[in-house]
């Protein structure tokens, strides 16, 4: 069975690198009830949120993303029971290219670029099972989709949801 996994908030910690940006040069904290079922750029002032889509666009923001607690581990696991890929729609930042196959060889190199799929539109994947925070990404997936949870996608129904890893290895190991 074929399995494509997302980056960005299933494997790397993108919101969080923009609340600690936000934090680090704002000073501002923000709590979870401030950006729960919201884009971080949504969750500040208005004249914050160019700011905070604009991380996305600077050299080095996809390079030093944290990881999804529990994904090297679960990963490593499906790798053995599936054709496993990543599917990370890299083409929107054109900067994120290098970094993400970068950080895929530091944290996930049991996973070669052959099998790294950075795209624009996910709808062109042909698989069983996709994975993914996003729900523009989940709805023309021709097999089973599952989203990952993410403060964005908090109040998103109508797809079989993990809020982590340990329910991803639940739901397919």
């Amino acid at each position: 069975m074929t399995l494509f996994v997302d980056m960005d908030e299933v494997l790397a910690d993108t919101y969080l690198a923009h609340l600690e940006l936000y934090e680090q040069d704002y000073g501002i904290k923000l709590n979870p009830e401030d950006y729960q079922g919201k884009e971080a750029w949504e969750s500040v002032p208005k004249e914050h949120s160019a700011y905070m889509k604009g991380h996305a666009w600077e050299k080095g923001f996809f390079r030093d993303l944290k990881l999804i607690e529990g994904s090297q581990k679960v990963m490593s696991e499906l790798d053995k029971k599936y054709e496993l890929y990543i599917a990370s729609a890299a083409m929107q930042f054109p900067e994120s290219l290098k970094e993400k196959s970068d950080w895929l060889d530091e944290f996930f190199p049991f996973i070669p670029w052959q099998r790294r799929i950075l795209c624009g539109h996910k709808y062109i994947l042909k698989g069983d099972i996709l994975i993914d925070d996003r729900a523009y990404n989940l709805e023309n997936f021709e097999g089973r989709s599952i989203m990952f949870s993410s403060p964005h996608n908090i109040n998103t129904n109508g797809f079989e949801r993990a809020n982590n890893w340990e329910e991803i290895a639940a739901k397919l190991l």
